[in-house]
């Protein structure tokens, strides 16, 4: 008998998929559990009620979202004070250089309501990484883009005017005398509203690198310069994923 996967935001996938991890893990409680994408198939009650059952029992301490926009997460927080229920803390959106759209609504939006921001892939997959070029990335080894597949085509991660900014950027960190990842990481976690980037390390290397990044002071010159390559709110790739249409529920 084949049972279809239930909806991300249904109480039978939040339990069962909760109750896997505490057994992945060999642990008790999971500190931040956080709904992967936005399902308008399931009502909030359910979501937030299931969210709280697990608070309850202790196997989990806090709740939050991941790429939701600002009015889903706005529609969750009415519902947790209309229904006395518990609300989201967080939110994990993409925010990089190459694709700044968080700071129209989002990043406002948690500054007002006091969510925590952890912006995933700050480097843009490796694009803001300093190993791919204009020419020659296709010649990269366990490249993440290294054929023009569909998946690249719907990011635009490989156009052009990718390319341009990308460069444009490393003329900055040379600037600063700081390799591109540094810089490019440390202007997102100087972004207002941001709590702390996510980090994906593959070797102590990398983590040498990104940690090296806490001490680049990001100046009013460096984020005007940033904005001339992007401008605020705007982007160049396509890193948003989601289902934004109207909640039916």
């Amino acid at each position: 008998m084949t049972i279809p996967t239930p909806p991300g935001g249904s109480r039978r996938h939040i339990i069962e998929q909760c109750e896997g991890s505490l057994r992945r893990m060999q642990t008790d409680h999971i500190d931040l559990y956080q709904l992967h994408r936005p399902d308008t198939s399931t009502a909030w009650d359910e979501t937030l009620r299931a969210f709280g059952d697990l608070i309850r029992a202790g196997k989990v301490r806090y709740v939050g979202t991941s790429n939701h926009a600002a009015w889903q997460i706005m529609d969750s927080l009415w519902a947790s004070k209309e229904l006395g229920l518990n609300r989201f803390i967080s939110e994990q959106p993409p925010f990089h250089i190459l694709d700044r759209r968080v700071e129209r609504e989002l990043l406002p939006m948690a500054r007002t309501y006091g969510l925590a921001i952890l912006p995933w892939s700050p480097l843009a997959s490796g694009m803001l990484g300093g190993r791919y070029r204009r020419d020659s990335w296709q010649e990269l080894e366990n490249a993440r883009f290294r054929s023009l597949s569909v998946r690249a085509e719907e990011l635009n991660v490989l156009a052009d005017e990718v390319f341009d900014v990308i460069e444009g950027v490393e003329a900055i960190a040379a600037d600063k005398g700081v390799p591109l990842s540094e810089f490019s990481l440390a202007w997102v976690a100087a972004q207002p509203g941001v709590t702390t980037p996510i980090i994906g390390p593959r070797t102590l290397e990398h983590l040498a690198g990104y940690l090296r990044a806490l001490s680049v002071e990001i100046t009013p010159e460096d984020e005007a310069r940033v904005d001339a390559l992007v401008a605020p709110g705007r982007a160049v790739t396509n890193y948003y994923e989601g289902d934004y249409g109207p909640h039916p529920r």
